[in-house]
């Protein structure tokens, strides 16, 4: 596997230099974060995020993520000439080496908690999700602030926008994810770009918008709609995770065993009663999910892609973008590498006895 970090640019608070010093560190996670959705990317962009995480001996061959257009969602009439721009974007990236493109298929808001900085027993912060608070928020407030959602949307055009996609409903969203793949696909396949979908954040309706990536039934949908060696998964276990009904080492061991996972974010959650959650440090112990089950599961189906810690809480004292300092993601690190070392080690030892 492919060892990576995500990095927010030049404007992280968490700069290359400390990647960079991360054991096992390979690849960086990055996009051009200030181009809006529908937009190209200036070749010069990705040449320079190239060469900055060259400078510190790593690589820029992930991307998370190239938005998707609502319109490109929703079916709209321009939905054509965006998806040639999104194609565009896609060869542009393969140009400068990337081979992972991350994107999601989520209604308006991407991930979404209800507290950016939960205090812990031990002093930690960390995201978390109430059901019942979100069921309480108006999104149409200018007052909202929500982790995930282009707050650039005026408030008549977000209502629009959530009318729209209750219209739409659950099908006409998979149909025109289907349009997507169609279009999509033959291109980043023939630049050797896999295209890995971000399952649901959290995996259930929020303010009545439709949700179609987050159970295995679902995915298996997905995933039918195209035989491209392109169309794959980032399978995430924090939000597959937040599904109570989800089996997460399973669905790593169906996807991974298929090949259909390009991109692996492993993070640890706790459940909580009413299928609230929290966020929390990686080890099993400290977490609902067992994540030496989930590495068992990459390892013995032979995954070869990337995976990333995801995020982390906030420890001793570190301020910054909630979820992505550099402390807990850091540990997770060393504790992936820990379990895909003693997998992999077991497993030749195994094979000479």
């Amino acid at each position: 596997m492919k060892l990576s970090f995500r990095w927010f640019g030049p404007d992280d608070p968490v700069p290359l230099a400390y990647i960079a010093q991360i054991p096992a560190m390979r690849s960086v996670v990055t996009a051009v974060y200030d181009a809006a959705p529908g937009q190209l990317w200036p070749m010069a962009r990705l040449e320079q995020l190239q060469a900055q995480c060259q400078a510190y001996g790593l690589v820029f061959d992930v991307v998370e993520s190239l938005p998707v257009h609502e319109h490109i969602k929703l079916g709209g009439p321009d939905a054509s000439a965006l998806l040639e721009t999104y194609c565009e974007n896609i060869r542009r990236c393969a140009a400068v080496g990337v081979r992972c493109i991350t994107y999601n298929f989520m209604p308006v808001f991407d991930w979404l908690r209800t507290d950016l900085a939960k205090p812990q027993p031990d002093g930690a912060t960390a995201l978390a999700l109430d059901w019942q608070r979100l069921a309480a928020m108006d999104p149409t407030r200018t007052d909202l602030h929500l982790p995930g959602w282009d707050e650039s949307y005026a408030p008549a055009e977000l209502q629009e926008l959530l009318v729209s996609y209750r219209r739409l409903g659950p099908q006409g969203l998979l149909e025109n994810l289907a349009r997507f793949c169609a279009r999509v696909m033959p291109v980043a396949a023939q630049c050797g770009v896999r295209m890995a979908l971000h399952p649901d954040d959290p995996p259930a309706s929020v303010f009545g918008l439709p949700r179609i990536a987050g159970s295995r039934a679902q995915l298996d949908r997905i995933l039918d709609l195209s035989d491209s060696p392109a169309h794959c998964l980032c399978l995430c276990t924090g939000s597959l995770g937040a599904g109570l009904g989800n089996d997460v080492p399973a669905l790593v061991r169906r996807y991974a065993a298929a090949g259909r996972i390009a991109f692996m974010h492993i993070r640890n959650i706790g459940l909580l009663p009413g299928g609230d959650f929290e966020e929390r440090a990686h080890p099993s112990a400290c977490g609902s999910l067992d994540l030496y089950a989930i590495v068992r599961a990459l390892t013995d189906c032979g995954f070869d892609g990337y995976v990333r810690p995801d995020h982390g809480r906030m420890i001793w004292g570190e301020t910054g973008r909630p979820g992505y300092g550099l402390y807990d993601r850091a540990l997770g690190a060393a504790y992936l590498m820990g379990l895909f070392e003693a997998c992999e080690k077991a497993d030749r030892a195994a094979e000479q006895n």
